[in-house]
């Protein structure tokens, strides 16, 4: 279901966005009109494999997963999303290329989307949108590299230990086989660590 965003959701928005640069008055007034809001049940897929994502998302409710599905049928949990992030295989959108990954809901879910082509276009025209951008994948792609050191250098415990350290909060609201194939633990070791594991 697809509607107009309020102002309060439109403000949320914009407050996180401004956590990382500053947005001018004029300039906001012309990139809130790019968004709608839209609702999705618990398990709907929003993006599959071979599409090309069309839109760049931002989570106001509900959790998310992207992850990627090998010819064996076995799964791999990319990013979670959940309020108030970014969302989407953005990849897919920003190249506009088919996507290798599903995004989907593991939760009901509310979403403001915004169609990437006007999106990309507004960076250009407007200059603190663009600031935002830059900044904003930067910091994805720091994060990206400390997760990639972690996955290849870490034991099972020790990449336990520092999940819980950061993201303690996940346990709470992500369903523990995807926090462990989103870690590379087996699930059986990951409740092991749950019980044992003193943070």
């Amino acid at each position: 279901m697809k509607s107009k965003p309020t102002e309060e959701q439109l403000k949320i928005l914009k407050e996180n966005m401004e956590m990382i640069s500053p947005i001018t008055s004029e300039e906001w007034a012309k990139f809130s009109q790019l968004w709608t809001c839209i609702k999705a049940p618990k398990k709907k897929t929003i993006t599959r494999p071979g599409e090309v994502e069309p839109y760049l998302y931002f989570v106001l409710g509900g959790l998310q997963r992207i992850y990627h599905l090998s010819e064996e049928g076995k799964e791999a949990t990319i990013i979670f999303s959940y309020p108030y992030s970014f969302s989407g295989v953005l990849d897919s959108a920003m190249t506009q290329t088919s996507s290798n990954y599903f995004f989907e809901t593991l939760s009901e879910s509310v979403l403001l989307r915004a169609p990437i082509d006007r999106f990309l276009q507004s960076t250009k025209e407007n200059g603190s949108i663009g600031t935002f951008v830059h900044l904003a994948l930067s910091h994805n792609i720091k994060g990206l590299l400390h997760r990639l050191v972690e996955i290849q250098s870490l034991k099972a415990d020790e990449k336990f230990k520092l999940f819980m350290k950061r993201s303690p909060h996940m346990l709470q609201i992500v369903p523990h086989r995807y926090l462990a194939n989103y870690l590379g633990i087996d699930p059986t070791n990951f409740s092991k660590f749950i019980n044992k594991i003193i943070i």
